[in-house]
């Protein structure tokens, strides 16, 4: 017997169980079962069995330690891509306890991201400590590893940008921000919030990467820096520390405004591409510079303007992002217009008056500060009064607190400085209660300025509004204006036209794209940079340094891993098909995403459950059974079934 694969046409193959027999003196074949829907595992050990192997049950032979097992599988995969990459080189020369205690941090990132006492305690449990030769590691030790990592930060950046970046090729910088916990670090500011989380500290940091969106360096900013501000130091940093005469630096039309142009027209071999704002593109199409008719024939065309010398522009439309534009607009209008006509009829009916517009005011106040909620407040139709609860309020502090009296004075000054802030605020809200400015218009215009502040539609919307009445109407002119430039955008060039033509410029500034799929890697999908809770500036920068490191070699396995991820494997067609079409996946790729399985029927993968399969290899602690504790121990590893395999060895193809 003998187990044979047979080829299914566009279907998995037929596993198929098979004998040999003579008969009249031939040799026929005959199928004795079909193994397909067997797992892979099953079949292997079918296939050792038939093959003459005899299988011993593992406790007749050995027997596992207990507490001897660690997880493997994942370990040996990222350090595999580590070696494919020359990691630990990269790091440093010389190999060092620093050296290897950063390797560690940044496969523990990949791996588990999580804080670093967190880290300390967890990754003993795996075989990383041990395959890295590092004995028991506390996180001080890891803190001064991070130290050490800062000072290698710039020549780590100049080797990655010796293997990434081409002279004369494109380079693409973006910012971003994560949130702080905490007060302390210098670098947490207010500033323009990406994450969702109003009203809290963050830390800026800019990606530069290559076309691929490999990243080569970051660098970090206070929370409240612009990003305007943080260009013209990437493009010195290429220029001195990279030493590239010539580059294109690509960055979004908030990052490369045109201060930053008329810096960068005077840097020698600096070429850039951006987009313009809407602005612009409207005085444009009212100049008659755009015309809709041009996009008849194809969706981008290129041409000059003299407000604009010396640069290219590249105008697109996209029709399906018009298509889209339009529908939400007119969705949103009709909402508006809806709730707008209910406040409407609640003003003609009497229903709107003072004290609601003081209680909006009131609660605007005790919104921003987290003590708002020990104020008791009484409101009347003139006026209101107000009463901090004290007591509950020492209350949290002391649980705040846990006993720790410099906490609790921290603490108490931070509270005193909010209740100022609230009394003096609420003494401007008395007085202009008292002055009669919180009557009827005012109590509509809340109501009114919730709605098209809730749809965003306020630009659209004009108002009438009294004491006693409201009504409004929609300002077609600014639709029709809004309208004209739905799925128009132009690109804004600053490289010379025989280095890309128009193709080439668009498809150069929608790589940006790989920047922004680097951020929501880094800080929300597989590496969790934020929160960030360092005090110290140095350790915030050596953290969002580490987490970047884990990013590039997260990068090189998820493309050795596309055949089994919901991934797109065709990367060749992203350089060719149309600039200004929206992105679309193979069917390839579909047929992945729909069946949730390769053509081996096993399960399709992210990049993390991945990671989790792996983590099903494990390392034993073993020895033979009925000879005691004392006995002398061996490792033995589980054998990886065909799919985790398969995965180990797609790594090999990673390189540097």
């Amino acid at each position: 017997m003998y187990i044979a694969t047979i080829p299914n046409r566009s279907s998995p193959p037929a596993i198929l169980l098979r004998e040999g027999y003579r008969e009249d003196g031939k040799v026929k074949t005959r199928t004795l079962a079909n193994l397909s829907k067997l797992p892979a595992q099953a079949i292997a050990v079918l296939r050792q069995v038939l093959q003459g192997k005899i299988m011993v049950p593992a406790d007749e032979r050995f027997e596992i330690v207990e507490d001897g097992s660690r997880t493997h599988g994942h370990v040996e995969a990222v350090l595999t891509a580590m070696r494919r990459l020359g990691f630990p080189a990269l790091i440093h020369s010389r190999p060092s306890r620093q050296r290897d205690l950063v390797v560690a941090m940044v496969a523990a990132r990949i791996l588990k991201p999580q804080s670093k006492l967190a880290t300390t305690r967890w990754w003993f449990n795996t075989t990383l400590p041990e395959t890295l030769g590092l004995d028991q590691v506390d996180e001080d030790e890891l803190y001064q590893a991070m130290d050490w990592l800062l000072e290698q930060q710039s020549n780590i950046e100049k080797k990655l940008a010796s293997r990434h970046l081409e002279e004369g090729g494109l380079a693409l910088y973006d910012l971003t921000s994560s949130y702080f916990e905490g007060v302390t670090c210098p670098l947490a500011e207010l500033g323009h919030n990406r994450d969702g989380k109003k009203g809290k500290l963050q830390v800026n940091y800019g990606l530069l990467t290559n076309p691929r969106g490999i990243p080569v360096a970051v660098s970090v900013f206070k929370g409240n820096t612009g990003d305007p501000k943080t260009l013209l130091p990437q493009v010195d940093k290429m220029r001195k520390e990279f030493h590239l005469k010539q580059f294109v630096l690509v960055g979004d039309r908030g990052m490369i405004t045109q201060t930053q142009i008329d810096a960068l027209r005077d840097i020698q071999g600096c070429g850039w591409i951006t987009a313009l704002r809407p602005e612009a593109i409207n005085k444009l199409l009212a100049g008659g510079a755009i015309q809709r008719g041009l996009f008849d024939e194809r969706n981008l065309f290129e041409l000059t303007h003299p407000d604009f010398p010396g640069e290219r522009l590249v105008a697109c439309r996209n029709p399906d992002l018009a298509e889209r534009r339009a529908r939400k607009r007119t969705s949103m209008l009709e909402a508006t217009s809806r709730e707008l006509e209910r406040v409407s009829r609640m003003v003609s009916r009497g229903r709107v008056r003072g004290p609601e517009a003081i209680g909006e005011e009131v609660k605007k106040i005790l919104k921003q500060y987290k003590i708002g909620k020990h104020y008791k407040v009484e409101i009347r139709e003139d006026g209101f009064d107000y009463q901090l609860d004290r007591d509950a309020l020492a209350a949290e502090l002391a649980a705040k607190s846990n006993g720790n009296p410099q906490d609790a004075q921290t603490q108490l000054a931070r509270l005193e400085r909010h209740i100022e802030a609230i009394a003096k605020k609420f003494e401007k809200l008395q007085q202009r209660t008292k002055q009669g400015q919180l009557h009827g218009r005012d109590v509509i215009g809340v109501r009114v300025g919730k709605v098209v502040d809730k749809y965003k539609m306020s630009k659209h919307i004009v108002l009438h509004i009294t004491d006693d009445s409201f009504t409004f109407e929609i300002n077609q002119e600014s639709v029709n204006a809004e309208a004209a430039l739905d799925g128009i955008y132009v690109v804004r060039s600053g490289a010379a036209a025989k280095a890309m033509d128009a193709d080439q410029t668009v498809r150069s500034y929608k790589l940006l794209s790989n920047v922004e799929r680097a951020f929501r890697c880094l800080k929300s999908i597989d590496l969790l940079v934020r929160p960030i809770r360092h005090r110290l500036e140095n350790r915030v920068k050596a953290h969002i340094f580490l987490c970047m490191l884990a990013y590039y070699v997260q990068w090189h396995m998820t493309e050795a891993w596309r055949p089994l991820l919901f991934a797109d494997e065709d990367q060749e067609s992203k350089t060719t098909r149309d600039p200004v079409a929206p992105a679309e996946r193979s069917d390839a790729a579909l047929k992945k995403v729909q069946s949730k399985q390769l053509d081996d029927r096993s399960g399709v993968h992210s990049f993390r459950t991945l990671l989790n399969d792996l983590a099903r290899i494990v390392s034993n602690l073993c020895r033979c059974p009925g000879l005691g504790p004392e006995a002398p121990t061996f490792t033995k590893t589980t054998t990886p079934n065909p799919h985790q395999l398969r995965a180990l060895n797609l790594l090999q193809s990673i390189t540097a």
